[in-house]
């Protein structure tokens, strides 16, 4: 009834003449109240219909829950003076012959009745329960800093250095010419008339497009992408595998790798003779795999890397979680990450043997998350593909099942927000793949500037076309800053009182192991936090860098490390470590 009178302006002015014209006698003769009654009777009409409107407004916004700790009576005695309250002022009104909004029955306005249908109490408990550390509580509180500064609040520092999460365009990486020409001019075909864009890259254009229905980047491509790029990806792993033959029907283009780690894990999560299944993840790992476990309900079996041995991985070590894990769990994935993430390791061609040999005996189904594989610094580190290793083994380790992933988001690309990645699935039962692509169906398909972006990556310019100068020399400047910076910040925080350093040997992050003196342990434990976020919103607070604690991607009990990546361009990298150093030896010189 009340909406009604709003949408009705001549009524509206009826009942707030008659509020200004009338004493309302029916109310409480208070001192006070009459006092605010004379006043309210002075005012203009339209100020009464601007009050009579917020009445009316506030009357048909929903009440907030009340607090569990709201007595039953209390509740119930506030509906009954309230309804009494809106009954009297009716009466009034009526009296006047004005229309009312109360004529209607007196509605109970208990609070159950405008609950939200959705509370935490009755949403999916693991997704309550997932965590994501890269995104977690120190970096929300920098992005409250930054708004800080920017409202002139008084830090000391001027900027926020966000040095977790590895973003790399962000950090001031600048993209590849050879990619962005190729993706405007498929997503603007009339630029092709340009005489500013190379012929190579032209050509690629017009072939993406006639790959496309309507010769169009807006219209759908088959759920596993466009079989011509598909085909691309498929020449391209075997080039970089010494020609172990590729197949594109094994090829899903994917929005990122995530989507694609994502739809596997989903793939395998049945429980097996009533136990749930379980995922073997390295520790330290990446936070997208405890989270997704988690979100899936599964059971997360931890193992973990020696960070003695330059954070290698250690048979014995894989078989102790595998066997403590059958009490608790069926394992059937086991995550390899590399190059590292966090730990930025590069698996030697004997580790990766001896990984794809327990997997095999054991049954597992390997996932080897391989999106670092051209970050590799060391010049006595190497990149295997855990596809190549295991053909070249022969015997029955060429039917070991396995998936693994690549993206645009890292490598010499960087390009995070366009979500290209690919997923090349191997040895998989015909019946099972089937599942796997009627789900990835459900889907529709992956982005078309996301698989124009992974066509980019495995069919870059070759010597003596037009745009092959440029590409090399953009993609060189890029890794050899990289490497530069790997180096610098290796030395740099080797340096610290406390700190233990494995060099930087590939991906985009350092993960060195601090020592907390124990009064910092106590400080942290007196407000709640684990001794390494502690540390970190430290940092973050007193010098504006933002880091990742350890805890958020698993260590060694005992022990504490942070994350950090090495994107920022090499000059605020300098200015970043330089801070660093001054706030570490403050800081334990403050706790020692």
């Amino acid at each position: 009834m009340s909406r009604q009178l709003l949408r009705n302006p001549s009524t509206l002015q009826r009942a707030a003449t008659a509020v200004v014209t009338s004493g309302l006698p029916h109310l409480e003769h208070s001192s006070g109240r009459i006092c605010q009654l004379q006043q309210q009777c002075k005012l203009p009409s339209s100020v009464a219909i601007r009050r009579w409107k917020s009445l009316l407004h506030n009357n048909n916004s929903a009440q907030k829950p009340a607090t569990a700790a709201t007595a039953t009576t209390a509740s119930t005695t506030a509906t009954t003076a309230t309804a009494t309250r809106r009954c009297s002022q009716a009466e009034a009104l009526n009296a006047r012959g004005s229309h009312s909004p109360f004529n209607a029955p007196v509605r109970n306005m208990s609070t159950a009745s405008n609950e939200k249908v959705l509370s935490m109490g009755n949403i999916n408990a693991n997704y309550k329960a997932m965590e994501y550390a890269v995104r977690g509580p120190i970096v929300i509180r920098a992005g409250e800093i930054e708004k800080e500064l920017l409202k002139g609040v008084q830090k000391p520092f001027d900027r926020v250095i966000r040095a977790n999460i590895g973003d790399c365009h962000a950090m001031g990486q600048k993209p590849l010419t050879y990619l962005r020409q190729l993706m405007a001019l498929t997503m603007e075909p009339r630029l092709l008339n340009s005489p500013e864009y190379p012929d190579d890259i032209k050509k690629r254009a017009c072939d993406l497009l006639a790959a496309c229905a309507g010769g169009s980047m807006g219209s759908y491509t088959d759920s596993a992408g466009l079989e011509f790029v598909r085909r691309q990806v498929a020449a391209f792993i075997e080039k970089r595998d010494n020609g172990v033959p590729a197949d594109y029907q094994n090829i899903y283009l994917t929005g990122g790798a995530s989507p694609g780690i994502k739809s596997i894990l989903a793939l395998l999560n049945c429980p097996i003779d009533g136990v749930p299944p379980g995922i073997m993840v390295p520790i330290p790992q990446y936070p997208l795999y405890s989270a997704t476990i988690t979100e899936l309900g599964m059971c997360r079996v931890d193992y973990f890397l020696d960070e003695d041995r330059c954070w290698g991985l250690d048979r014995k070590e894989l078989q102790r979680a595998y066997e403590e894990s059958k009490k608790k769990c069926s394992p059937r994935v086991l995550v390899v990450i590399n190059p590292g993430n966090p730990t930025g390791q590069v698996l030697t061609r004997e580790n990766i043997v001896e990984i794809i040999k327990f997997a095999y005996e054991n049954k597992l189904v390997i996932l080897a998350d391989e999106v670092y594989q051209a970050n590799v610094y060391d010049k006595n580190s190497k990149f295997y593909s855990f596809k190549q290793v295991m053909n070249e083994m022969g015997g029955p380790h060429r039917q070991q099942e396995l998936v693994s992933f690549m993206s645009v988001s890292k490598g010499y690309l960087g390009e995070c927000g366009i979500r290209g990645g690919y997923m090349e699935v191997l040895n998989l039962c015909p019946e099972v793949k089937a599942v796997l692509t009627k789900s990835i169906t459900a889907q529709l398909c992956s982005t078309t500037a996301g698989q124009v972006a992974i066509s980019a990556l495995v069919n870059p310019p070759t010597p003596g076309e037009p745009s092959y100068g440029l590409y090399e020399k953009e993609k060189s400047e890029v890794l050899n800053a990289l490497n530069e910076r790997a180096e610098l910040v290796y030395k740099t925080l080797s340096s610290f009182e406390g700190y233990t350093v494995n060099p930087v040997q590939g991906a985009m992050y350092v993960f060195p192991k601090i020592e907390i003196p124990p009064k910092a342990v106590e400080a942290a434990k007196a407000k709640n936090l684990l001794p390494d976020v502690f540390y970190a919103f430290e940092l973050l607070e007193t010098t504006g860098i933002c880091i990742v604690p350890g805890s958020g991607f698993g260590q060694l009990p005992g022990t504490y490390h942070f994350r950090s990546t090495i994107l920022p361009q090499t000059n605020v990298l300098k200015e970043m470590m330089e801070k660093f150093r001054v706030f570490h030896a403050e800081f334990m010189k403050k706790y020692k």
